[in-house]
């Protein structure tokens, strides 16, 4: 576990592509072992902030710390921090669950004992030998889940990891992030069109627009110092003027 108090520090961050200011000025700070929501409509500039987190891109003003270290002279580290999985992970169909697991787990140096221990953990052991495209939507997700999990992350961000599923899928992938955060103290960052799942697995709600935060906080928290609203769904669209699908 980490002595700092935050994994993850964003500073002040701006981040513009010709005229739109897709970051303006965002602070956000994230302790170890919390779950954090990052919720905005299309362009409200999330998907921006994450992939700066990732070290994808890179800020045009401000800085952004994981674990205390900047991504300029702490890449290889970061990398191995950090655990990634895409709302449409792509996989090659005709590998075998197995297969492809121990495919990226090439990528980290690591041996067939620790693909087993991720199978176990997203409960996908009978499934080790299906082939990818004979695996069930919400199968293929604890999959990328697990590539995910790999390298044992500190922090996971997770894209919109439940779309298209149905509840009991969406429920066991919730099941297995709990478990995560209770066992191994992870750190989540979500982005999520379903705000029942921001509410049920999240510490804090951040909701952002137009580059910037409108509202953080517990869910307890935001709803009463926005004027008390009745629930999440009421104040993202009396915040932003739209519904979270927009």
């Amino acid at each position: 576990m980490t002595n700092l108090e935050y994994i993850v520090e964003v500073r002040k961050v701006k981040k513009s592509f010709k005229d739109v200011k897709a970051v303006n000025g965002v602070d956000l700070q994230i302790r170890p072992g919390e779950f954090l929501a990052l919720l905005g409509p299309n362009g409200a500039g999330k998907t921006t902030l994450v992939e700066m987190i990732e070290g994808i891109q890179h800020p045009d003003e401000g800085e952004i710390l994981i674990d205390g270290k900047k991504w300029k002279s702490h890449q290889q580290e970061l990398h191995h921090m950090i655990g990634l999985s895409l709302q449409e992970t792509r996989f090659m169909d005709k590998l075998t669950a197995y297969e492809t697991l121990r495919l990226f787990a090439s990528f980290y140096k690591l041996d067939s004992s620790r693909v087993n221990e991720v199978f176990k953990l997203i409960g996908l052991g009978e499934k080790k030998k299906a082939f990818v495209n004979n695996l069930s939507g919400g199968q293929r997700q604890r999959l990328a889940l697990g590539v995910a999990l790999l390298n044992k992350p500190k922090i996971l961000l997770l894209d919109e990891p439940t779309t298209g599923l149905d509840p009991n899928a969406r429920r066991e992938i919730w099941n297995i992030l709990l478990d995560l955060k209770k066992e191994h103290n992870t750190s989540l960052i979500l982005t999520s069109h379903y705000m029942e799942e921001a509410e049920y697995l999240c510490d804090r709600i951040v909701i952002m627009d137009q580059g910037n935060i409108l509202a953080e906080g517990t869910l307890e928290e935001i709803l009463t110092i926005t004027g008390g609203h009745r629930s999440l769904d009421d104040l993202f669209i009396s915040l932003t003027g739209r519904h979270l699908y927009d």
